[in-house]
C-alpha cells in the first residue's frame, strides 16, 4: 500500500534514503531554491518522476496542509529484523547499541526517540509488532526523516527478544521510575547496550521490567512529577553515547 511522505526534511531524508520504492515527488513553485534543488538532485538520483503542483493539490494529495510544498509518493514502510541490526554494530566494529521500545505509543513520542537515536548511532531499533503503533508517515514525519535511515526490526515477543540479547551478552537497561531504581549517574554504560522505554503513563510491563539487567531512573530536582517517555529516553541515549566517548 503506497504511503504519502510531506515536510521537507523528512522527504529530503527519504529521497536519500533506501528503505522503500518512491515514485512521485510533488514540489510546489516558490520554494526555496537551494532546498528545490536538493530535493530535484535526490530525486533524479533515485529515478523519482518530479512533479510540479500547487499548494492545493499537495494538500489534497496529502490530506495535509502542513505540508511545506512538497509530497512524496512511497511504497510501505519496509522493516529488518533483529540480526541485521546485530550485523550493522559488527560491520562498524562497534558494541551494539539498541533501543527498544515496549509499547511506546504517540507518533511524537516514537519519533522524537527514533530521531535521537540516529543522531547518536544507535544500530538499530526493536519493538513489537502487537499491540504497538506502526511505523506510520507521521512517526517518520517527527523523526525528521531518521526512520528511513534507522533500521527497525518488529517481534512477536519482547521478552523472549530480550532474553536473547542478553544470551549474547547484551545488557539490558529500562527507564523506570521506581524507588529501589539505580541514579543514572550510579551506572556507567560503557557496554553492549539495550535502552527500554516503556509506555508514556504505565512505563514497561512487568515482564519487560523483571527481565532488565538494570533499571535506571532519572535524578530530579524541579516540583513536577517526571519527564516524558520521549525525553526521558533521549536523555539515556544521549548518557550512553557520552559513555562511549561520543564514538
Amino acid at each position: 500500500m503506497k504511503e504519502i511522505l510531506i515536510r521537507r526534511n523528512t522527504v529530503l531524508e527519504a529521497l536519500r534514503g533506501s528503505r522503500r520504492e518512491i515514485f512521485t515527488l510533488w514540489l510546489q513553485a516558490g520554494l526555496d531554491k537551494k532546498l528545490a534543488r536538493l530535493l530535484r538532485e535526490a530525486a533524479q538520483q533515485r529515478g523519482v518522476r518530479i512533479q510540479p503542483a500547487d499548494k492545493q493539490k499537495i494538500g489534497h494529495i496529502a490530506k495535509d496542509h502542513s505540508h511545506q510544498g512538497v509530497a512524496l509518493e512511497v511504497g510501505p514502510y519496509v522493516y529488518n529484523d533483529v540480526d541485521e541490526i546485530l550485523g550493522l554494530a559488527e560491520r562498524r566494529g562497534e558494541r551494539p547499541f539498541l533501543l527498544l521500545l515496549d509499547l511506546l505509543h504517540g507518533p511524537q513520542n516514537i519519533g522524537s526517540l527514533l530521531r535521537t537515536a540516529e543522531i547518536c548511532g544507535v544500530h538499530g531499533v526493536i519493538v513489537q509488532d502487537r499491540r504497538a503503533p506502526e511505523i506510520t508517515p507521521a512517526v517518520v514525519q517527527y523523526s525528521a526523516g531518521a526512520a528511513e535511515h534507522l533500521l527497525i526490526a518488529q517481534v512477536t515477543n519482547l521478552v523472549q527478544t530480550i532474553r536473547q540479547l542478553q544470551a549474547k551478552n547484551i545488557w539490558i537497561v529500562g527507564m523506570d521510575l521506581a524507588e529501589d531504581a539505580q541514579s543514572l549517574g550510579q551506572v556507567d554504560l560503557n557496554m553492549p547496550l539495550g535502552i527500554v522505554v516503556g509506555h508514556e503513563g504505565q512505563g514497561m510491563r512487568r515482564l519487560v521490567r523483571q527481565s532488565c539487567d538494570i533499571r535506571l531512573k532519572l535524578p530530579q530536582k524541579g516540583h513536577v512529577e517526571s519527564l516524558n517517555a520521549a525525553v526521558a529516553g533521549s536523555i539515556l541515549i544521549y548518557q550512553a553515547w557520552q559513555a562511549r566517548g561520543f564514538g
